[in-house]
C-alpha cells in the first residue's frame, strides 16, 4: 500500500510541475536562438503572430540600424558632451532590439532584412516614416561640431518620430509586438522631447 501511494504522489507532483510550466511558457514554441536572443533584451520569443508584427521587425530592424549608424558618427563629430550621452544610450537601447527583433522573424520563419536592405529612404518604402535620405546622411556625415550636433538632432527627431508614429500602429494592430512597441513609443517620445530641449540650447 505505501508503495502504491508513493507512485501516486509522484504521478501528481511531476503532473503538478508540468501545470506550472506551462502556465509561464509563451503562446507557442519558438526556436531555441531566437528565444535566447529576445530574452536578452527582456522580452520572450512570441509564437503567435500575425502579418503586423512581421512587418513591423523587418521595418524597423532598418529603421534602428540607421539609427545607431548616426549614432557612431557622434562618438567623433559631436561636439556636445550631452549629444554624445545621448548618442551612446540610443545605440545601447536599439541594439537588442534588433536582435530581439531578428531573432522572432527566424523564429516565424521569415527573412531577416541584411545589412544595407532599405537602409536609407528610397521613396518607396511602403510607408515607413522616418528614414533618412541619401541626401541627409550625407550632410551628416559631412558635419563636425556645433554644425553636427544641430543637424544630428534635427534628423533623430525626425528619425523618432517616424520610429513612434510605427510603432504606435503596431501596438494596436500587432499580436507579437504589442509589448516591445510600447516600449519603443514611450522610450523615444521621451528622447524626442529631450532632443527638442537641447536643439533649443544650441546657439
Amino acid at each position: 500500500m505505501r508503495a502504491a501511494a508513493l507512485a501516486v504522489a509522484s504521478v501528481l507532483l511531476v503532473a503538478g510541475c508540468g501545470g506550472a510550466d506551462h502556465g509561464h511558457a509563451p503562446p507557442s514554441a519558438a526556436v531555441s536562438a531566437p528565444t535566447a536572443s529576445a530574452a536578452s533584451s527582456g522580452a520572450a520569443a512570441p509564437g503567435v503572430f500575425n502579418a503586423t508584427d512581421v512587418q513591423f521587425a523587418t521595418d524597423m530592424i532598418p529603421h534602428h540600424r540607421q539609427a545607431v549608424d548616426m549614432a557612431r558618427l557622434a562618438d567623433t563629430k559631436a561636439s556636445s558632451a550631452e549629444v554624445k550621452a545621448l548618442a551612446t544610450k540610443i545605440r545601447k537601447a536599439q541594439e537588442p532590439e534588433i536582435a530581439t527583433m531578428s531573432g522572432w522573424l527566424t523564429a516565424w520563419g521569415e527573412p531577416v532584412p541584411s545589412p544595407g536592405a532599405m537602409h536609407h529612404d528610397q521613396g518607396d518604402m511602403g510607408g515607413m516614416p522616418g528614414m533618412l535620405t541619401d541626401t541627409e546622411l550625407h550632410q551628416l556625415g559631412a558635419a563636425a561640431g556645433p554644425a553636427f550636433d544641430k543637424l544630428f538632432l534635427t534628423l533623430m527627431i525626425k528619425h523618432h518620430e517616424g520610429a513612434v508614429e510605427t510603432a504606435t500602429t503596431a501596438q494596436s494592430q500587432g499580436v507579437a509586438v504589442k509589448q516591445l512597441a510600447g516600449d519603443i513609443v514611450k522610450s523615444q517620445t521621451a528622447e524626442i522631447t529631450e532632443m527638442k530641449a537641447l536643439l533649443d540650447k544650441l546657439p
